[in-house]
């Protein structure tokens, strides 16, 4: 596969922001955030300081690297914004979602709950509408994604999802893969053919 270091220039975590997570969840957050600014990759997250984001975040912020966080004004208070990297504040979630979105060139999902859960099947869902070729790469410690991987999975059996949609995503187990796995992904992305987010939101 080629490396496409020189392609990607930035690339968004969706993960947990509970400080009550598996202690091994949040360190390997901070490494995979730390292999990111050792590759040159800006980070851009949720905005929060705490669980699984927060690590991330000060993991590319003592690397060296350069991160962006996007929080809703409203949820100050409960994810504590890291103030020691570049933070947008936004009205709702979906604007918050948006750009995400826009000023990210890849997609990797940490361990997390219900919110990146919502996170990435909208992803997934705009992917299988072929609004963007972005790649999305899982950390999946101990089969963590497992689950969400077997109902994708019932649900193209079932012929509700196109078996395209199955190569949409690559998962690695060890955190110290990620990053290579995300700088050897084939990207195809023509962006004139990428429609405009926010017809959606």
């Amino acid at each position: 596969m080629p490396d496409l270091s020189s392609r990607l220039g930035s690339v968004c975590v969706y993960c947990g922001s509970s400080n009550t997570a598996d202690p091994a969840y949040l360190e390997a957050a901070h490494q995979i955030g730390g292999d990111f600014a050792r590759a040159g990759l800006k980070l851009v997250y949720g905005g929060g300081g705490v669980g699984l984001m927060g690590q991330a975040a000060r993991g590319a912020h003592q690397a060296g690297g350069k991160v962006l966080g996007i929080i809703p004004d409203f949820l100050r208070g409960r994810e504590k914004p890291f103030d020691d990297v570049e933070t947008v504040i936004v009205t709702s979630m979906h604007e918050r979602k948006m750009l995400m979105f826009e000023r990210s060139d890849a997609f990797v999902v940490l361990p997390g709950g219900i919110g990146t859960l919502e996170e990435i099947i909208e992803l997934l869902s705009w992917r299988r509408l072929d609004l963007h070729r972005k790649p999305i790469v899982f950390h999946n410690p101990d089969g963590f994604w497992d689950p969400l991987f077997a109902l994708l999975k019932h649900t193209i059996d079932k012929g509700l999802t196109p078996p395209a949609l199955s190569t949409a995503w690559v998962s690695v187990e060890a955190a110290e893969d990620v990053t290579p796995a995300l700088l050897a992904w084939g990207l195809d992305v023509d962006r004139d053919r990428e429609i405009d987010v926010r017809r959606l939101t």
